[in-house]
């Protein structure tokens, strides 16, 4: 039976019976993880094992949001806690090759993270521009407000990401920046003309059209379809990302649970996949929500099942690389912008009897 065209959350730190039988009958592409799945790391390596019985797949993709600053799921005792993305932008305008070191040397540790616990995929690097008077929604997410400066340090990490055997995911495909609202609680417009847009906003996107996934953004487009969001619009997908931005991954959807979308889970499942997303996110851990997204969903087939079979192919095993090194490296570059305080390293290293 082919995968079911869905990544899934879960509900808490162990998999449930029945959580496990949705597992086993629907397979889902991939799961997500969230802070309320987290425990001591021991847990959260159980947990994805769990996860891979019942999927019958030891290779199975387990997501995580993980970026550093505001969004990362794993936090202190027991990992490192990583800056915001703007700070390696500042170094960049320090220095090209000062930024482009310190998001690669980010990128790495967090995947070492990752990886320790049996994580293969994180949803970043962020692709967004910093603008101003935007919602802080993305705020200091964003890496720089030049498009240039974004492809650049953008790539610097989905690399180091790629080389430490975690598939990284481009986010909010075709630009969150310039939303005035957040898409977890409203719905938000964008009214620039599709030129202007072109010139900016989808650049890195462009710039990272080779990255394995990418994850839309739940805003209206004006200027390209205003009547639907970029995730439910055939004329954004197709004409756009697709199009113009010359995306060739596999396409995620945001989570079908925020607000900036109305309708029940199975109908948004379906228009999400007849719009031309190749895997709808649903991330409650809600088991009638998540049977009805694996409906609605259906099953991964034609050039979506290719695209998602390409992605899994750059999955490799992590090259080799002195963590303490880098961490000490890390600090160092950040101290640069005032940053190293923001960054703490984990009291021992993943791997350790003390970590684990």
């Amino acid at each position: 039976m082919n995968q079911g065209a869905f990544i899934t959350g879960l509900a808490g730190t162990v998999l449930r019976d029945d959580e496990r039988d949705f597992l086993h009958h629907t397979r889902p592409f991939a799961t997500i993880l969230f802070a309320r799945n987290i425990g001591q790391p021991a847990d959260v390596i159980a947990l994805c094992a769990a996860i891979r019985d019942a999927l019958q797949d030891d290779r199975a993709l387990i997501f995580i949001d993980q970026e550093g600053g505001r969004v990362q799921r794993l936090r202190q005792p027991f990992w490192s806690s990583f800056v915001a993305a703007k700070w390696f932008g500042l170094l960049y305008d320090k220095r090209p090759e000062w930024g482009l070191e310190g998001v690669a040397l980010q990128s790495r540790l967090i995947a070492d993270d990752l990886t320790t616990l049996g994580i293969n995929a994180v949803c970043a690097p962020c692709l967004d521009l910093s603008i101003p008077g935007a919602h802080d929604i993305i705020g200091d997410r964003a890496l720089s407000r030049d498009p240039a400066v974004i492809a650049a340090l953008g790539r610097a990490s989905m690399e180091a990401y790629l080389a430490s055997g975690v598939l990284p995911v481009a986010k909010h495909i075709p630009g969150h920046g310039r939303s005035l609202a957040d898409s977890h609680v409203a719905l938000p417009r964008v009214s620039l003309a599709k030129d202007v847009l072109a010139a900016s906003d989808f650049l890195p996107f462009a710039a990272l059209a080779d990255c394995p996934f990418a994850m839309t953004a739940h805003i209206i487009y004006d200027a390209i379809d205003g009547a639907r969001t970029a995730t439910l619009s055939p004329d954004v997908i197709s004409n756009i990302i697709r199009g113009d931005i010359g995306f060739r991954g596999a396409l995620m959807s945001d989570d079908l649970g925020m607000k900036a979308l109305s309708g029940s889970m199975d109908r948004l499942a379906a228009d999400c996949r007849e719009a031309g997303i190749d895997l709808v996110l649903h991330c409650s851990g809600n088991m009638e929500e998540m049977r009805a997204v694996a409906a609605g969903a259906g099953r991964l087939t034609g050039m979506a099942q290719s695209r998602c079979a390409t992605a899994m192919a750059r999955l490799q095993p992590s090259q080799a690389f002195d963590r303490r090194q880098a961490e000490a490296r890390l600090t160092e570059l950040l101290a640069l912008v005032g940053a190293a305080d923001a960054y703490v390293a984990a009291a021992s290293p993943p791997g350790s009897l003390a970590h684990v």
